[in-house]
């Protein structure tokens, strides 16, 4: 008897050739801020780079700021190692990503926009040049008083954080702020600013023309909606893909796994190694850990199978953070050298394999004292990668 395996739905919301946005726009632009914001709320929308922010309440707290300058920014640094998906996003269908931030706008009171573009996707620039154009004549036609204009990166992994995104647009060197105060009170040039990330834009037209409620009917509790997955590795079918969250991993690899995975890295270098054995037991959303339900993820789903070397992939990710790390604070500007030579060590003999124990205590240390994200999140890989793939750490 054979079993046919669950084929994942598939859905094509994101980058479906629409090309309504003056409509939608004109019908979002007649309703009251708050109708606006409620939809966007009762969608359940979070933010799609990964932190899961939920989009609505961003809106509606930068909207609630009460002073003259504001503004919106389209987080399009997209540098996750294994992550592709909003570069498609603004070559396919770049209008959403406007129409998105236009409406944002309108609710909040700004006049200026910005998309942050990855100095490595200077080439989307003369196209997205030509959409600003066509999008700024569809805006004076409306009455609607905003421009957006393309900032560009220099390629630095670490200014995918937000607040090192507005000191780089600032004409500073990109590191980390202190928090509190968050960007939706103190932002951009130290005006309220709602920034986010290419697919949540993209997203919210999609909610402005079907409904929180069409949005709401995908995905699960707390994980609404659909989500766009850059698969890559070992797989028979790389590429681009928009699924419903909620999904297992195990549902994942069986629809995108060359038959022999070992492992899924979900959410890039920064996320977390799912190891065969916890497929059936992890699913993807925004709830819980490794240990517990769901693991959130920027897009980025690498697969691996039985040929590779964890220790291998645990090195290339140290490598990526020692370098990439703005080396603002300690914990994290030291925690990744000492990493990095740590694995080096135990591997070569030097170190006993209990010395990865020590190793894991320090990524816990750099999880609660490290300044951003880059620095807390090295703990991610680090620790589900040794905990469960401890014997190819040494031998």
């Amino acid at each position: 008897m054979t079993t046919t395996k669950k084929q994942l739905h598939r859905i094509d919301l994101i980058f479906k050739n629409e090309q309504d946005c003056k409509e939608i726009l004109r019908n979002a632009l007649a309703r009251s801020n708050q109708e606006v914001i409620n939809e966007m709320v009762n969608s359940g929308l979070k933010g799609r780079g990964g932190a899961g922010f939920p989009t609505g309440l961003k809106w509606k707290l930068t909207a609630e700021q009460k002073v003259d300058e504001k503004f919106v920014i389209c987080n399009a640094d997209e540098g996750e190692p294994g992550t592709f998906k909003d570069r498609e996003i603004l070559t396919r269908v770049p209008h959403k990503v406007l129409s998105g931030m236009a409406v944002c706008a309108k609710i909040i009171g700004a006049r200026k926009g910005y998309i942050y573009l990855r100095g490595e996707y200077k080439f989307l620039v003369p196209n997205l040049k030509k959409e600003l154009r066509r999008f700024h004549d569809i805006l004076d036609e409306l009455g609607l008083d905003f421009r957006v204009e393309i900032f560009m990166g220099s390629g630095a992994y670490i200014c995918g954080e937000e607040s090192a995104l507005f000191e780089s647009m600032e004409g500073k060197r990109g590191e980390p702020r202190n928090k509190p105060p968050f960007p939706t009170e103190i932002g951009y040039m130290n005006k309220p600013t709602v920034i986010n990330n290419v697919e949540t834009l993209a997203h919210s037209y999609t909610i402005l023309k079907y409904g929180a409620k069409k949005f709401r009917e995908l995905g699960v509790k707390d994980s609404r909606g659909s989500k766009v997955f850059s698969v890559s590795g070992d797989t028979p079918i790389p590429g681009i893909y928009e699924l419903e969250l909620g999904m297992s991993v195990q549902d994942f690899v069986d629809d995108f796994g060359d038959g022999d995975t070992k492992a899924v890295q979900v959410g890039g270098a920064s996320g977390f190694l799912v190891p065969r054995k916890r497929f059936g037991k992890t699913s993807i959303g925004y709830q819980g850990k490794l240990t517990g339900i769901s693991l959130p993820t920027g897009g980025s789903m690498m697969i691996f199978n039985s040929s590779r070397s964890m220790y291998n992939v645990l090195n290339n990710y140290l490598d990526f953070f020692e370098e990439e790390s703005c080396g603002q604070c300690t914990p994290c500007r030291v925690g990744c050298q000492q990493l990095l030579k740590g694995i080096k060590a135990v591997k070569r003999g030097e170190k006993p394999a209990s010395y990865l124990d020590k190793l894991l205590k320090l990524t816990d240390t750099m999880k609660l004292t490290a300044k951003c994200g880059l620095g807390q999140s090295v703990a991610n890989s680090f620790s589900s990668i040794v905990e469960n793939f401890r014997e190819e750490m040494i031998y």
